[in-house]
Parts: structure tokens; C-alpha cells; sequence
């Protein structure tokens, strides 16, 4: 009865001072009319509400922080009037701690579906306005939601981190919503694409989430990822770490390898993954039409026969060889302060996506190392999960040697590298530009590894190692001109890619001019491609 007077005016019934004893209880009933009305101004109201997240004042120090909200992030990312959203109304159902008087219409995260480049996508983006975007039981289904319906009519999932992590007052709820989020990542791995941006705090058990998405983007000095802060550090190690040093971008994208790229502001990040997402298809089963393209298929690039010094100890720019054979010279590239020494990127073959791997002798030589071989062994697999054709130019004289390789494990991370090359089933075709030296030379999708067209330019060198060395373990004891006699013989004998030719381990030498064009046929011919390999529950890489 509290809510009549609120429902019932006395004109609205006709009712006088006076008389208002004299009417029956059934006529001072509210009608369904003016219950509609006020729900409808509630409702209203409530929407309202909910667009303006934690209110003016946060707003405002979010912005002062040089950061956009969690829906001015959306409006950006999404074609313009495309995002429908979803919970918008969702609120905590915490009582403890005084919860029960602060509630937040979407409670923390804006979630839903839209478009990018007319393509759908499904994506969420936490609110630092409310609660500090901390993730509540509520907050989590929300995600959950959205994680479900991808999987059910594939399509991505993007989702913009903005959050300080769990939110403490829920307790064992919080906990057990990062559960249930983390179980989707892994549900929907290989499934369909997950892309994590990190646009402010992501501590604690938040950062196992996007760990396990596909790729990690940050926005710089503005973003952080660490399971403990600065100040449980400083309490346990007695270090003093800022949060920028100890999870910043260019922590995590030149040092862990944890961030796949880093981008100056919220802008530039979210302009840079409209791009990046036209090259991902929308799940394992999808196979996108190619992008028109006016870069001609059979292009000639004379340059190439010229790229790659006589003196096999010269460096080169590997980025730039590659750049001339994709189209229209554009690559995007992942992770490019990580591990240098391999060079991991998207590009495009007459429109379609390819994934490249080349080994970038401008840094320590082309090597394998540790990071290269885990940088590497994670994009092969990802581009074998999508069925996305793998493209590798080989320059490798080696791994790395050291103590500091060995000791940390060069031999199982490698192993990765040659695991994923092994058990991909999509498109493989690699080019050997000069050196493919030793244990190396496999891994690198040699044609021993399944590899579909194994191509070497004249330029190439395939041996166990170099001639200097090879001499002189084979004819111990010789003086320095029979070493540099016998080393010119092995040089004439196998510093060239005749022999592997002979054996068909490389399927033609070809003018490097040609090879756009000689791609491009290939990427032709196995757009049917199928493997069929023994049946297994899954393999058990070396982690």
C-alpha cells in the first residue's frame, strides 16, 4: 500500500478532500494504465541510469586519467549503431559490507554483441567507474553470457580489461565467477578467436583470463598486469617496483612475452584492432572471403635476387623480404619487441590471411633462442587451430648456444617449436632464403615435417652447420691454409640448396623474383587440403 499514493493521484480518480472516505477500496486500486506509466518511467529511468555507470564524478577521473569508459571503448571498437547489448539491468546481490545500499545498474561490465567491419563479434568491457570494474558473482555470469552465445554461433570474443580484481566484499563468489570465465577461455580455444586489450588494472586471478585468450594487446603507461602488486613485493622481497616496471606494456611486451603488442592510448589501441580482426576468421570452421586486393597475384619483384648479401655473415632486414610478397607490402605484425630474432605477423597472399614465420638474421643472426622458439610454437598453433596457411622463410644457422639457453631449457622449448610445426594440418609452405643449418633446418617446417612446397632460393646453404666448423671437426689437426683449402671444397660441395634438391627435400629452387607468384599457386592448390591423422584425446606438447 506504501506505493499507492505514488500510482494514484486524487485526480486521477476524481476524488475530493471530503469524499474520500466514501469510495470502496476496490475504486482507490491503482489502474493498469497508470501501473504501465510508472513502470515505464522507472524503466526509463533505470536505462538512464545505467549509461552513466559509476556517475559524473568517476567519469570524470576516468578521463583525467587520459582513459575513454567502458562504453565510449565499445562505440569505438563496433560499427557505428551496432551493438546490442545484454544485462544491461544486472545488479550484485551482495548484502555484506554495506553492499546492499551501493548497486550499479550492469554492475561493473558493459557486455553484448555488434559488428566490426560488418563482421559480428561478441564482446565485453568492464567499467572502472563502478567498483573499480571489480568482478563480482553477477559480473562474471555477465561475461559468461556472452562467452556462451559465441561458442553457439561462432564468432569472437573481444574483451577490454579495465578491472583491480576480484571484488573482496562477494569473497568465495568472486572467486568461484573467475572460475567459471576461466573454464569458457579454455572451451572456446581453437574454437572461435579471443582477443584480451588491457586498458587499465589487471591484477590477481584477473590476469588468468587473458592469458589464455589468443593475444594480449596493451595500451601504454596506462595499463598493468602482475599477479601481486608493487606493495605485496615490496612486503615479501622488500624490492621497490613501480607498477609500471613490474607490469607495464613494455614489461610485458619486450620481457615476458606476455603481451602480444602495446599501443599509445585507448584510441590507437582500438583503431588498431578494428584492423587486426580482419584478418582473423569468425571460428575453426569459417573460411572468410578474400579481401579484394588491386597488388597483381603473379607480381615480379626483381629486388628480392638482390636482398640477400653474397657474404652469408652480412645481416638483412628480413621484415622488408617479406613485405615485398605479401600484398600490397602490409604485414601485422604480433609480438615485434619480443624475441626479435623471429619475426611472427599477419599478412595477406591474393586476399587471403596468412599467418608468417621467418627467422630475422638482423637479430642475433636469425638464432632460435628460448622466447623466439615459444613465440613462434604459440602463433603456429594458433594459426593451425583456425586452419589459417602458415608461410616460413628460413634463416636459421642454428640455436643458440650458451649456458643461459641450456640452463633455462632450450631443449624443451625448442621442442615446442618443433611440436607445433609437426602437428599442424593447415596450409605449410616454407622458403629457405640462405642458411637452414643443423637441428634448426627441421624445425623450421622442413618438408620432414609435412611440410606441403618446400621452396630455396639459389642463395640458400642446408648443411649440419657451417663449412668453417664442419671442416674443422672432419680434418682435425690441419694448418690454417689446408682448413681454408678444405673449407672451400665443403662450401662448393654443400653450401647450396642442390643436394636437398636431389633428394627432394626442397621441391624446386626458384627465382626469388617468382615467389609471390609461386605462393600464390600453391595457397591454390590447398585450399582443400586434408590430413587425416590417428585418433587421440590430445597430445601432450613439452610445456
Amino acid at each position: 500500500m506504501m506505493d499507492l499514493a505514488r500510482f494514484v493521484t486524487r485526480k486521477s480518480v476524481g476524488l475530493s478532500r471530503n469524499s474520500i472516505r466514501s469510495f470502496s477500496i476496490d475504486e482507490l486500486k491503482p489502474t493498469a494504465v497508470t501501473l504501465k506509466t510508472a513502470f515505464r518511467d522507472r524503466l526509463e529511468d533505470a536505462k538512464k541510469h545505467a549509461l552513466h555507470g559509476g556517475g559524473k564524478k568517476r567519469v570524470d577521473a576516468q578521463h583525467g586519467k587520459g582513459k575513454l569508459t567502458a562504453r565510449e571503448r565499445l562505440d569505438l571498437l563496433l560499427d557505428q549503431g551496432s551493438f546490442q547489448e545484454y544485462d544491461q539491468l544486472k545488479t550484485h546481490r551482495c548484502t555484506e559490507f554495506g553492499m546492499d545500499k551501493e548497486t550499479y545498474y550492469g554492475d561493473g561490465v558493459v557486455t553484448g554483441h555488434g559488428l566490426i567491419h560488418g563482421r559480428k563479434v561478441f564482446v565485453f568491457s568492464q567499467d572502472f567507474t563502478v567498483f573499480g570494474g571489480s568482478l563480482s558473482e553477477t559480473h562474471a555470469q555477465k561475461i559468461c553470457k556472452v562467452m556462451d552465445m559465441a561458442m553457439r554461433v561462432g564468432a569472437p570474443v573481444i574483451g577490454l580489461n579495465d578491472s583491480g580484481g576480484a571484488r573482496i566484499q562477494e569473497g568465495i563468489d568472486s572467486l568461484g565467477g573467475y572460475a567459471d570465465v576461466f573454464l569458457r577461455n579454455v572451451d572456446a580455444s581453437g574454437v572461435v578467436p579471443q582477443i584480451s586489450l588491457i586498458m587499465g588494472p589487471c591484477a590477481g586471478g584477473a590476469v588468468y583470463s587473458p592469458a589464455m585468450t589468443d593475444f594480449v594487446f596493451m595500451v601504454k603507461r596506462s595499463s598493468y598486469m602482475f599477479v601481486t602488486g608493487p606493495n605485496v613485493v615490496k612486503t615479501v622481497t622488500n624490492e621497490d617496483v613501480s607498477q609500471e616496471d613490474l607490469g607495464g606494456a613494455k614489461t610485458h611486451t619486450s620481457i615476458s612475452g606476455v603481451s602480444h603488442g602495446a599501443f599509445d592510448n585507448d584510441v590507437v589501441a582500438l583503431k588498431q584492432l578494428r584492423e587486426f580482426y580482419q584478418y582473423l576468421p569468425l571460428n575453426n570452421r569459417d573460411k572468410p572471403e578474400p579481401k579484394a586486393t588491386s597488388d597483381p597475384r603473379d607480381r615480379e619483384e626483381e629486388s628480392l635476387r638482390y636482398i640477400v648479401p653474397d657474404d652469408p655473415n652480412l645481416p638483412y632486414d628480413m621484415k622488408a623480404l617479406v613485405k615485398k610478397i605479401v600484398d600490397e607490402n602490409t604485414l601485422f605484425e604480433i609480438m615485434p619487441e619480443y624475441a626479435p630474432n623471429i619475426l611472427c605477423a599477419f599478412g595477406r597472399m591474393n586476399g587471403r590471411t596468412v599467418g608468417i614465420v621467418a627467422n630475422n638474421p638482423s637479430h642475433l643472426a636469425g638464432c632460435l633462442d628460448i622466447d623466439a622458439s615459444v613465440k613462434a610454437a604459440r602463433f603456429v598453433r594458433f594459426l593451425d587451430s583456425f586452419d589459417i596457411p602458415i608461410v616460413t622463410f628460413v634463416d636459421v644457422p642454428g640455436f643458440l648456444p650458451g649456458t643461459n639457453q641450456e640452463h633455462n631449457g632450450i631443449i624443451r622449448h625448442g621442442a615446442k617449436l618443433l611440436y607445433a610445426y609437426s602437428e599442424a594440418t593447415s596450409p605449410k609452405i616454407t622458403v629457405i632464403t640462405r642458411k637452414a643449418y643443423g637441428g634448426a633446418y627441421d624445425v623450421m617446417a622442413s618438408k620432414h615435417l609435412r611440410g606441403d612446397f618446400n621452396y630455396a632460393w639459389p642463395t640458400a646453404e642446408i648443411a649440419v652447420m657451417g663449412a668453417k666448423g664442419a671442416v674443422e671437426i672432419i680434418f682435425r689437426g690441419l694448418n690454417e691454409q689446408q682448413i681454408e683449402e678444405k673449407t672451400t671444397e665443403y662450401t662448393k660441395q654443400f653450401a647450396n640448396p642442390l643436394v636437398a634438391a636431389q633428394r627432394g627435400f626442397v621441391d624446386d629452387v626458384i627465382d626469388p623474383a617468382a615467389t609471390r607468384a609461386r605462393l600464390n599457386n600453391d595457397l591454390d592448390i590447398l585450399q582443400t587440403k586434408q590430413v587425416t591423422r590417428p585418433w587421440r584425446k590430445h597430445g601432450n606438447i613439452p610445456l
